[in-house]
Parts: C-alpha cells; sequence; structure tokens
C-alpha cells in the first residue's frame, strides 16, 4: 500500500525466490514498476514541452503558482488548464465556490447553519487544493525545491507564497488543536489555499498589465 523505496528496489532487483511462482510475481511487478516509471517520464516530457509552446501570459502564472509550498509544476499546469485565467474571478471566494469547496449552508430566516463543503465545482481542481494542502501541515520553511522553484519569480509572488505558509500552517494547527478530524482540517486549509492560488493569479495578471504599459 506504499511506494517502493530506493533501497527495496535495489534490493527486489537482486534478490531471487527458490519458488518458480514467487519468482514470476516478483518478475511481473518489477515490470510494472519499470512501466509505470517510463510512462510518468513520457508524461512529464509531454507537459514540459507543452508549457514551453504556451503563451506567455500562461507560462508566468504556472511558473509564478509553484512558488507554493505543494504546489509543483504538473500541480500548477492543472489549475491552469481547469481555470484558465485566474484574474476572471473578481473574489477568491468565488474560486473556492468553482471548485465546490464552498461552505454548504441551510439557512432559515435568522437561523443560519454551515455544513461540509458543497462538492458542486471542479473535482480537479479540488484534489490538487487538497491535496497540495497537506504540504502546509509542515512548519514554514523554504526547502532547496521550493527555493529553486522561486527563483524566477517576483518579490511580490515569493511574498504571498511565504503568507500561505504561515496563514495556513496556524490554520492547520489550531483546527487540529479543536479536535477537528486530519482529513476535515487538511480541507479546509485547501480550501484557503484557493485564495493564495487567486492572489497569485492576480498579481501575476497585475504585473503583466503594467509591463504592457510600459
Amino acid at each position: 500500500m506504499t511506494a517502493w523505496s530506493q533501497r527495496h528496489l535495489t534490493w527486489i532487483r537482486q534478490v531471487q525466490f527458490e519458488h518458480p511462482a514467487q519468482e514470476v510475481t516478483r518478475l511481473d511487478y518489477l515490470h510494472e514498476v519499470d512501466h509505470a516509471v517510463g510512462r510518468i517520464e513520457r508524461l512529464d516530457h509531454a507537459i514540459d514541452e507543452a508549457v514551453q509552446t504556451a503563451p506567455p501570459s500562461m507560462r508566468a502564472v504556472i511558473e509564478a503558482l509553484q512558488a507554493l509550498r505543494g504546489i509543483a509544476l504538473v500541480s500548477a499546469v492543472t489549475i491552469v488548464a481547469e481555470v484558465g485565467e485566474l484574474s476572471r474571478f473578481e473574489r477568491a471566494p468565488q474560486l473556492m465556490g468553482y471548485s465546490g469547496m464552498g461552505a454548504r449552508e441551510d439557512s432559515s430566516g435568522p437561523r443560519t447553519r454551515r455544513g461540509g463543503i458543497t462538492k458542486t465545482g471542479n473535482a480537479h481542481l479540488r484534489r490538487i487544493a487538497i491535496e497540495a494542502a497537506w504540504a502546509y501541515r509542515h512548519r514554514p520553511a523554504v526547502g532547496g525545491a521550493l527555493r529553486k522553484r522561486q527563483a524566477p519569480v517576483s518579490e511580490a509572488v515569493k511574498a504571498i507564497g511565504w503568507k500561505a505558509q504561515l496563514r495556513l500552517h496556524a490554520r492547520y494547527r489550531k483546527l487540529l488543536g479543536r479536535g477537528k478530524c486530519q482529513q476535515q482540517v487538511v480541507t479546509a486549509v485547501g480550501r484557503e489555499l484557493l485564495g493564495f492560488i487567486w492572489a497569485i493569479g492576480v498579481t501575476v495578471a497585475r504585473q503583466q498589465r503594467t509591463t504592457i504599459a510600459a
């Protein structure tokens, strides 16, 4: 149920089982792993090529989104492919609603009751936001991989990325401290992460308009 580590993969390539059925199973599993790795590499290469041929405005947003912890190339491409121009939403809650991560509400007269997310929206965007939200359970930090992704972006975008780390990690700890289950906490963090995704999209669009005007 867990991914094989490199150490385990090296061992499983060298070991041989005496029983023919076990040995056939080992070879079949290795073949499937190699096939999956090759497929992922081909798809990653195809995504890289697609990004290089995308319009400059789209490439800028894809690059900027990777300044956020938990969002690398594939996630950034998926967001842009599913949403298009992030700046088309006037406010962040509109993007949250588009993803189906807005709070469900049951109101009657003076009574207002809010429940879980509606899930009536873009499932792909919602999945990316929730997957990325798991990264914010860790303390704020800028590791080597994130620093490399942030190198080409503006200071304004980097500031949004850092603000997201501070805000979302604190949110994660606060909700967990209230006794919420981890999946609920991560979903709530993912909803707020969409706000920072929207902010980066708006910031990049504003920077592009300023460059054109200049």
